[in-house]
């Protein structure tokens, strides 16, 4: 084997010359690998971002939209099934738009990022080698905001007390939203959490408490994410209560948050 040979496999010419074989490990730098203790530091903060901002917006749904949620489609089916034991047609109409928007929300997301990540530089990635998250994923998120916006404006054109079909549009847009918030966090490579429906994050946090010698490591995360869902419930309850054309702040504010974490530059693990 020539040096160069020996090179492209890895091999120390200064080994080989003296009858060893020495590797030495080629020095690579991928987005997927950069798996840094900064990077999901930064990727914690982002998740809590999200949660309160779906925390809020349930909260909104749940009070002024009609009785329904807007990310947990759990809840949902099972209004949904209780609105035809009871034969209510408003509850029935309201839960089966805010899964339509939902599933519309997850398809669209996921057609953005794809498009973004296909189509975007020809280089899948390439646009968010450097930084927190891949471009696909901030530029889905961004499409999350405009939806916001929409909502934002519908909600103080209608006073923050939408009735009729301006309800029923503002539900769908904020379900769409918080679909699409669940397909850009498909993308981002977190581990045992979710910023929408967080039944498996609260099972995967007592399950680790309880079990001896557990790995702790999505520990933080998954109180935070918690911690996170409560506090944007709870801000939003009262604002909804003393403020409530404020309400649409929150979210906004999440998900703004959270592209300005997503540019966050991160190099070679710093």
């Amino acid at each position: 084997m020539d040096a160069v040979g020996a090179g492209a496999a890895g091999l120390s010419p200064a080994g080989l010359a003296g009858g060893r074989f020495a590797w030495r490990q080629p020095e690579m730098i991928c987005y997927r690998a950069m798996d840094s203790r900064p990077r999901q530091q930064i990727l914690t903060l982002i998740a809590i971002a999200l949660t309160f901002g779906s925390g809020a917006n349930d909260v909104a749904s749940f009070t002024r939209l009609g009785g329904v949620f807007t990310s947990v489609m759990t809840g949902n089916i099972v209004l949904w099934g209780l609105s035809a034991a009871e034969r209510s047609v408003s509850l029935f109409s309201h839960t089966a738009v805010s899964i339509a928007g939902y599933i519309t929300g997850v398809a669209g997301g996921t057609w953005v990022a794809h498009g973004f990540k296909v189509h975007g530089t020809g280089k899948p990635d390439e646009t968010g080698r450097d930084s927190v998250l891949p471009g696909h994923v901030s530029w889905a998120l961004f499409t999350e905001l405009v939806l916001l916006a929409g909502f934002t404006a519908g909600w103080e054109i209608t006073g923050a007390r939408p009735a009729g079909w301006a309800e029923f549009v503002l539900l769908a847009v904020l379900a769409a939203a918080m679909g699409m918030q669940s397909s850009s966090v498909n993308e981002m490579g977190l581990t045992s959490v979710s910023t929408t429906f967080l039944t498996g994050t609260l099972t995967g946090l007592v399950s680790s408490l309880a079990r001896p010698g557990q790995d702790m490591k999505q520990g933080a995360r998954r109180i935070g994410v918690l911690i996170g869902l409560a506090t944007g419930a709870l801000l939003c309850g009262v604002l909804v209560a003393t403020a409530p054309r404020v309400v649409p702040a929150l979210p906004l504010a999440a998900v703004i948050t959270a592209l300005v974490l997503s540019s966050v530059p991160v190099r070679n693990g710093q």
